[in-house]
């Protein structure tokens, strides 16, 4: 499970629509946890981290967001646009992202399969592809440095 884009089946008739999320359904974990974003600014980032363990699913509610994704492996990043509360977004473990472009409207809700856990964060981009590439065990990252997306994009020539 690293990244997929997920369809989920809409239900509706002239009262409207509804979309269901269940775990080992069509979200393919245990959820735990349940936090949403919004009122966010335009030229607001959010993100700008890896997880070691954690595993979330993002569903764009209502508006807008664009992602910027990486899997530390020489593949370069990728930018996914959120914008259909049908379509679903898995983030698997250690995929570094980085959340810009949220419309002025935008409402983000982010499932995920652990409770917060700070030490779970890696929140230096080198040590990110460093731990990647080496396989290296999860472990804890002391250091702070969070790059822009030109640096991330910099690392991809």
């Amino acid at each position: 499970m690293a990244i997929e884009r997920i369809q989920l089946h809409t239900h509706g008739d002239d009262r409207g629509l509804l979309i269901s999320l269940e775990q080992q359904r069509n979200v393919p974990f245990e959820i735990r946890r349940v936090y949403y974003l919004f009122g966010t600014r335009h030229d607001v980032h959010r993100g700008q981290h890896a997880h070691r363990q954690l595993n979330q699913f993002a569903v764009a509610l209502h508006g807008s967001v664009t992602i910027l994704l990486d899997e530390g492996n020489g593949s370069g990043p990728s930018e996914v646009v959120l914008d259909d509360p049908s379509q679903g977004l898995l983030l698997g473990r250690m995929v570094w992202r980085d959340l810009y472009r949220f419309s002025a409207d935008c409402v983000l809700m982010v499932l995920a399969d652990q409770f917060y856990d700070p030490g779970d964060y890696i929140l230096d981009y080198d040590q990110f592809v460093s731990e990647v590439r080496t396989g290296q065990e999860p472990g804890h990252s002391s250091t702070s440095f969070i790059p822009s997306i030109n640096a991330l994009l910099e690392v991809q020539s």
